[in-house]
């Protein structure tokens, strides 16, 4: 049985292999190589762009941990998570146009170089480096979790050879090939978790005898399962609206969806990718959260929520089809921590190394031919640092992916979204926002206090809100930058 469920994993393992070396030739033979790793040369078509958003956005969270709280909380964590419909959409409509154009303008490669373009101050960009770098080791341990606890119950592998074995993969191809290698597997990843979905729910209904019936057993188990506010009414109104910014308005401040925007080819591209990533958005959250309510109804007992995917998929399906599923969440979750994995190596060779600790190494007639093994290395360390994280994981990974989410809407949103619309924004405005609302959200996190169903979140981007607006008009920009920021802002 393992051999027949590991066939489609193992071939669709070497298919993003095969996709990351021929995007490796492509890179070769391309205009540069930062331009190429980093943003795949802006060439991003409008499928492409929406599968590797909407890959992107689907992570561990949404195949694993997602459904897990599902099994926990019922069907009303179903109509939770469909707050999560137009995330892809407002990220394209809000960012997509005016930041591609002003990335073009300035040769924009990373988000921090937005941030410097229009600020002009090298502290918000090493402040928004240092805090890309800690919010990305969060979500990218969560990543390496969900993949090791997948394999884990899958194969019969110990925890940490599945970790192994999932760190090994996601390194080795998104060191490869770079950026475009990950638009480029995130497409075929995309493509998977489709398939996976319908297969799974397919086979949970079948199953289970018909959705009726699975209704009706989680409403013997316990009504509060198919009730929209959940066991102990956790999920308040206050809960579902601060939950509703977290996870799609504050979408807009992630950073590795935020980069998408500067990589598509023309504005056709960029429509058409808004509508295609919205449908599939749509269609994974509501297929993941509801095969992990329903999945309650067929295995009742299970220790950990986060493993209710895995063992549906060994228990509902025969051993081919599971194989194909084990590749769809696989998929989703490679596909997200090959595109953090792209970030933080951006921020830490280009943000960081190349444009403070030795700028001096760009005026070198070799660094062309020396940035690939620079950036080979700096991944791979990076890489090594998570799995080393990952060794000790906890019980629900949801929590601390939302977290280190909420981490980095605090620091990016309000200078992404007020510095591309508000011309009055200041460097001390973006750097007053970052700090307090890092600090509050660190805050509530930490205390806990009883907020009545309010998340950390809420008040932390009304505290950046205030503060970036009061900073912007006490200290507002120096003379020599105001007609640079005044024209960014223009356009």
């Amino acid at each position: 049985m393992h051999n027949q469920l590991l066939i489609p994993l193992v071939l669709y393992l070497a298919a993003v292999f095969a996709l990351a070396l021929f995007t490796r030739r492509r890179a070769q033979q391309g205009s540069g190589f930062l331009s190429e790793y980093l943003l795949g040369n802006r060439s991003m078509g409008g499928f492409v762009l929406a599968m590797t958003l909407a890959a992107t956005y689907a992570s561990a969270s949404s195949f694993i941990g997602g459904p897990g709280a599902a099994y926990k909380m019922g069907l009303g964590w179903v109509l939770l998570a469909m707050i999560q419909l137009p995330a892809a959409w407002l990220t394209l409509g809000v960012l997509g146009k005016k930041f591609a154009i002003e990335a073009r303008k300035h040769n924009a490669l990373t988000l921090n170089d937005m941030l410097y373009a229009r600020y002009q101050h090298r502290g918000v960009v090493v402040f928004a480096s240092l805090a890309l770098l800690l919010a990305f080791f969060g979500t990218m341990v969560v990543q390496f979790v969900g993949g090791a606890r997948l394999l884990q119950t899958v194969t019969g592998l110990s925890y940490s050879q599945g970790l192994m074995i999932f760190a090994a993969t996601v390194g080795l191809y998104t060191t490869i090939g770079g950026f475009r290698a990950v638009v480029m597997t995130d497409t075929l990843q995309g493509i998977m978790m489709i398939i996976g979905t319908l297969a799974l729910l397919a086979g949970i209904i079948h199953a289970g005898g018909s959705l009726g019936e699975l209704v009706t057993t989680l409403h013997q188990i316990d009504p509060a399962l198919i009730s929209p506010y959940g066991p102990d009414n956790f999920m308040s109104q206050p809960f579902m609206l601060s939950f509703w910014i977290l996870v799609c308005f504050g979408v807009i401040g992630l950073p590795h969806a935020a980069v998408r925007c500067m990589s598509y080819k023309d504005s056709q591209s960029l429509h058409r990718g808004m509508v295609i990533s919205t449908a599939m958005v749509a269609f994974l959250m509501l297929g993941m959260h509801l095969a992990g309510a329903l999945g309650r109804a067929i295995f009742p007992d299970i220790a950990t929520p986060d493993q209710i995917m895995p063992t549906l998929m060994m228990g509902v399906l025969p051993p081919v089809v599971a194989g194909i599923f084990l590749a769809g969440p696989m998929a989703a979750i490679m596909s997200t921590i090959d595109s953090q994995l792209i970030q933080a190596s951006a921020t830490l060779l280009k943000d960081l190394y190349l444009n403070y600790i030795n700028p001096k190494a760009t005026e070198q007639p070799d660094i062309e031919s020396r940035l690939p093994k620079l950036s080979l290395w700096v991944t791979g360390i990076f890489s090594v640092l998570v799995f080393i994280a990952a060794t000790h994981p906890p019980d629900m990974i949801i929590w601390l992916n939302l977290l280190a989410f909420g981490g980095m809407q605090a620091v990016f949103l309000w200078p992404l979204v007020l510095g591309l619309y508000w011309q009055k924004a200041s460097a001390a405005g973006a750097f007053a926002s970052m700090l307090s609302g890092l600090g509050c959200y660190i805050t509530l996190s930490l205390f806990k206090p009883d907020m009545h169903g309010v998340h950390a979140i809420v008040p932390t981007l009304l505290v950046g809100l205030i503060s970036f607006i009061a900073a912007s008009y006490l200290w507002p920009n120096r003379a020599h930058c105001q007609n640079a920021k005044a024209e960014f802002t223009a356009n």
